[in-house]
């Protein structure tokens, strides 16, 4: 039996003799809500730029001490090691770390395609998990993490800091108790942030014998690179990332979630999503232009988002990386760190001003950590895995799709005017660089029907997008099926694994 497994089957021992609150299922067995001043060491999984950022914010935590870190770019982690002036042991393996008692939780700022691997085997050996978002690269995989977490007992954070920042409560109280614009009628989603091409190689990239390539791919298919850069620009690739959906759309998602639908609408019911990767001619899979509608049942969002140069009029309404409730009475604009309400003449009427949430969100997690209270989180895996759900279905949208036309646009009927909008601004934003909208540089899916309770697609056109929501993994890295009794899933509301045959 390896030390990973005797630590595994240790802690499931002693979680399931020891009355729940009281005892924290860490291989120390320290009782952090028995000693809530008792210290708490943390590992570090990526050590990139967020990876940093984090160690940063965790740092300032009273009671915390930054105990280890795991790259599979040893440079990086030996650099961040020394830059954030810590005693830290840099481990050879994440295996190790996590097979070390002395380690109590975890913070994943790896690439998307490890985010659920890594969190499932950090709760598998007993520690809890701090994992930078989307949460998964995968809707399966999602499931599977919300699932581990139910079943280990574990507490899981997913990173959308701005959940912490108290100025949501303020405007969740303006729009809904307040009820101070009125009735909610629809929601605009932007994220307009210029990025670069990424290169076009001739010859695959040549990697760094330094690195730890197997384990930098973990899950994720060895395929040729013919990008310019190994780190960062995974996000583009499908095999490791999201696009940008998944880096930041999920961010100003989620805020439309949790403001405007406070967390009552958990997927949307329908989806016609469509864009294109155009003008760079790079390396990257991921649409640099991406436009999607969401019918929630109830108030219709869309999505805009783009990573090109704004030119001319053809400029986006609103923030550039936030979301416009439209109301009745006015509009709410709202973004990281502010927001702005104004009356149906534009008359601005109020503001709100917060402090992004970070630093109060890693505290967040503390002090759930101590308490044991899964429920204090302001992110709790099962949030973060639903507002990264709606990335994972946009993403399919796009990849499902076929040429775009006007004419299969609008299947989209009753919520013509915020999606017509979207679409209009896209034409022109396009035009702007010389790409037609209806050409074979631009597509976009038929409407696509989900089921919400399943998380997975029904109807016409469900097979070729449900080909989508689980990965295929490489041998050893398999994300695993977690499966939960009843009791589990009725108290602790995990999501349900009976589709999983049909994918």
């Amino acid at each position: 039996m390896t030390q990973l497994n005797r630590t595994i089957n240790r802690r499931n021992f002693l979680q399931s003799g020891i009355a729940a609150g009281l005892y924290v299922a860490g291989a120390s067995g320290k009782t952090f809500a028995a000693n809530a001043n008792e210290e708490i060491n943390l590992g570090f999984i990526g050590c990139g730029g967020r990876g940093g950022d984090l160690i940063r914010y965790f740092k300032k935590i009273d009671g915390v001490n930054i105990a280890g870190m795991y790259d599979p770019d040893p440079g990086r982690a030996q650099g961040t090691k020394n830059s954030s002036k810590t005693a830290a042991e840099v481990y050879p393996d994440i295996r190790k770390l996590l097979e070390d008692d002395g380690i109590d939780a975890v913070v994943i700022a790896a690439c998307n395609h490890w985010h659920c691997l890594a969190a499932i085997w950090a709760m598998e050996a007993g520690k809890d998990v701090y994992v930078e978002k989307p949460l998964s690269h995968s809707q399966w995989e999602g499931q599977q993490t919300v699932a581990a977490a139910r079943k280990y007992n574990r507490i899981c954070q997913v990173g959308t800091q701005q959940r912490s920042d108290p100025m949501q409560a303020e405007i969740q109280k303006f729009l809904h108790e307040d009820k101070a614009l009125g009735n909610i009628l629809s929601a605009r989603v932007n994220r307009y942030g210029r990025r670069g091409p990424i290169g076009k190689r001739k010859t695959p990239l040549v990697i760094d014998s330094k690195i730890d390539y197997d384990m930098w791919l973990g899950p994720a298919q060895r395929e040729p690179l013919y990008r310019n850069s190994l780190h960062y620009d995974w996000h583009w690739d499908w095999n490791t990332g999201s696009g940008e959906m998944g880096n930041w759309g999920v961010h100003v998602l989620d805020d439309v979630r949790n403001n405007v639908f406070q967390d009552k609408v958990a997927l949307p019911k329908r989806i016609m999503g469509g864009g294109g990767r155009v003008a760079w001619n790079d390396a990257g899979e991921s649409p640099n232009v991406h436009f999607v509608y969401f019918d929630t049942g109830s108030i219709p969002v869309v999505i805009g988002l783009s990573n090109l140069q704004e030119r001319g009029s053809a400029k986006h309404p609103g923030p550039g990386s936030g979301y416009i409730a439209y109301c009745e009475g006015g509009r709410l604009e709202g973004q990281r760190g502010r927001a702005v309400a104004f009356d149906k003449d534009g008359k601005q009427i109020k503001s709100f001003k917060g402090r992004g949430g970070n630093g109060l969100h890693q505290q967040n997690f503390i002090d759930a950590v101590r308490s044991r209270d899964a429920s204090s989180l302001n992110t709790d895996v099962q949030v973060g895995h639903l507002s990264t759900g709606w990335c994972n279905l946009a993403n399919i949208a796009f990849r499902a799709g076929s040429t775009f036309s006007h004419a299969a646009a609008k299947e989209v009927t009753g919520d013509r005017g915020v999606w017509g909008s979207l679409l209009g601004e896209t034409e022109r934003h396009l035009g702007t660089h010389n790409i037609k909208i209806e050409s074979t540089q631009i597509k976009l899916s038929p409407m696509l029907t989900v089921d919400v309770e399943n998380e997975l697609f029904i109807g016409d056109h469900a097979k070729t997008a449900n080909a989508f929501l689980k990965r295929q993994y490489r041998k050893g890295y398999e994300v695993p099926e977690i499966v939960l009794g009843k009791a589990l899933l009725d108290e602790r509301g995990a999501p349900t694994t009976r589709h999983t045959e049909n994918l």
